[in-house]
């Protein structure tokens, strides 16, 4: 049955799904610049941009880390069917291959980002469905943000990488997914916010946002909380 639902919903956010924020921005108001780097508790750096529309301040990279803000460590499960069972936070490689990690980062599960011990670096967290939907907004709508958000390079992009001109400092980039196995790096790529949605029936998913290869726009539904998606950042 879950595998069914996955392959529903797959169909729904890939060719019907939109998001939340449907009005158009003005995206000639946004530009940002080149803010400090922050660390992790494991040591990684990352750069990070100071947005003027949304007062806003992202991590300009996948996150990296594999322990939380306290320092506790954050399990790596690299078996399919152990991971699609798990209920509390998680984290693997895409491909379970590290030469993954510094590229794409790692993809975590849904509980490691609303663990209370704190995945984000200290001052930073995971960015809520309305963080997200700001920052959309100030790019001109979901329709065109996509393109805004999405690294302008062809080397980690299949092509035809679709409207992605980096505008806004984003440099999203396609880290696939994990659930019942990994699929779609360098075709789309999959971020977790910190939002929750409760279906009619009492299910209980995570919502996320997606860019893809073929189109500019950016892509927002919920899945199951199971599922391997990458991580961004945002100052507190």
């Amino acid at each position: 049955m879950k595998k069914l639902i996955t392959l529903i919903l797959g169909i729904a956010f890939v060719f019907g799904c939109t998001s939340n924020n449907n009005s158009d921005g003005d995206s000639s108001i946004y530009n940002y610049t080149q803010g400090a780097n922050i660390t992790d508790v494991d040591g990684n750096s990352y750069p990070t941009i100071v947005t003027n529309c949304s007062n806003q301040i992202w991590m300009q990279k996948n996150l990296n880390v594999s322990r939380y803000r306290n320092g506790d460590i954050i399990p790596q499960v690299t078996d399919v069917t152990q991971w699609n069972q798990l209920t509390t936070g998680a984290w693997c490689y895409y491909n379970n291959d590290p030469l993954n990690g510094p590229i794409y980062g790692k993809l975590y599960n849904w509980y490691a980002v609303n663990d209370q011990r704190g995945l984000a670096p200290t001052g930073y967290h995971i960015p809520s469905d309305s963080e997200w939907t700001n920052l959309i907004s100030c790019l001109g709508g979901n329709n065109v943000a996509g393109g805004a958000m999405k690294e302008s390079s062809s080397i980690n992009w299949v092509s035809p990488n679709t409207g992605a001109t980096n505008s806004s400092g984003f440099t999203g980039i396609p880290g696939g997914y994990n659930d019942y196995g990994f699929n779609h790096i360098g075709i789309r790529g999959y971020w977790w916010t910190s939002s929750e949605y409760i279906s009619q029936g009492g299910v209980d998913y995570g919502k996320f946002y997606a860019l893809y290869n073929f189109i500019a726009s950016v892509d927002y539904s919920y899945t199951f909380k199971t599922r391997g998606y990458s991580v961004r950042c945002i100052k507190d």
